[in-house]
């Protein structure tokens, strides 16, 4: 028997189980086998923030809608962010600003601005917007990153899917890609489809709006770079699991493709 027949053969499992449920899904599979333990450290200390930083507030921050933006050491991008989360047509809306134990810039002074820091760097994105989601309260959570920008009528486009009779339990609208320089790439629009989704990474939290429910939480685990999928994909494909998820096929998201962030080359 040749080398490259034993190599097919040796491969004929594998090949196998990702034609049934998908690469992402078995990579997902695996890093929550090798990655557990880390999970578990960083939900003693997401729970441990919580309970600081809500001693800290006089009241949980409350709207129709919550956004929650993650962030570390981008302060003029932050600031950029938090305008076109501000700048939103939706006014029955409050936005969070988790700082992942860097510190803040200044931000705008408006009351539907919150602004909290870790005591520590994570470096763990899902915690830092899980910490986000626990502080606030809301019907629906939002999730912009501190290096892209909504359109202002983002929410309201959403939400007008979202609150329609019969309507979904979240929706992801089309994200217009950018690269560095200012121009732009393409525009990402893919219609909802979960098993598609196990094969092809399409979904990203910037363009996610949901009903707030126990399933709306991010992966613990300690991701690097290295480690696929991220956790914008695991959100959305366990979500999607329990709940409907509807694609709105408009760009409303400028998302800028960085190669120094954790980004997925679609």
């Amino acid at each position: 028997m040749s080398g490259h027949t034993v190599r097919r053969v040796a491969r004929a499992p594998w090949t196998l189980l990702k034609a049934v449920f998908g690469w992402l899904v078995l990579f997902e599979a695996r890093n929550k086998v090798l990655l557990a333990p880390s999970a578990f450290r960083l939900r003693r200390v997401e729970d441990a923030e919580v309970r600081r930083l809500a001693a800290t507030l006089p009241a949980p921050p409350s709207a129709l809608v919550a956004t929650v933006i993650a962030t570390h050491r981008r302060p003029e991008a932050l600031l950029a962010a938090v305008r076109s989360a501000l700048g939103q047509t939706v006014r029955d809306h409050v936005v969070i600003v988790v700082d992942d134990g860097a510190g803040l810039p200044e931000l705008p002074d408006d009351p539907r601005l919150f602004a909290v820091s870790l005591s520590r760097n994570t470096g763990v994105a899902g915690v830092v917007r899980n910490v986000g989601i626990r502080l606030t309260r809301s019907r629906y959570v939002a999730f912009l990153d501190d290096d892209n920008l909504w359109e202002p009528d983002h929410l309201e486009r959403a939400l007008t899917v979202l609150d329609a009779p019969d309507g979904p339990d979240a929706v992801y609208t089309a994200l217009r890609r950018l690269l560095p320089d200012g121009s732009e790439k393409d525009i990402l629009s893919v219609p909802y489809d979960r098993r598609r989704s196990a094969r092809e990474s399409f979904l990203d939290t910037n363009a996610f709006v949901a009903r707030r429910t126990r399933s709306l939480h991010f992966s613990r685990l300690r991701r690097t770079p290295e480690v696929l999928p991220r956790e914008d994909w695991e959100l959305i494909h366990r979500y999607g699991r329990g709940h409907r998820v509807r694609h709105v096929p408009h760009p409303t998201v400028r998302y800028l493709v960085n190669p120094a962030s954790f980004y997925t080359d679609w």
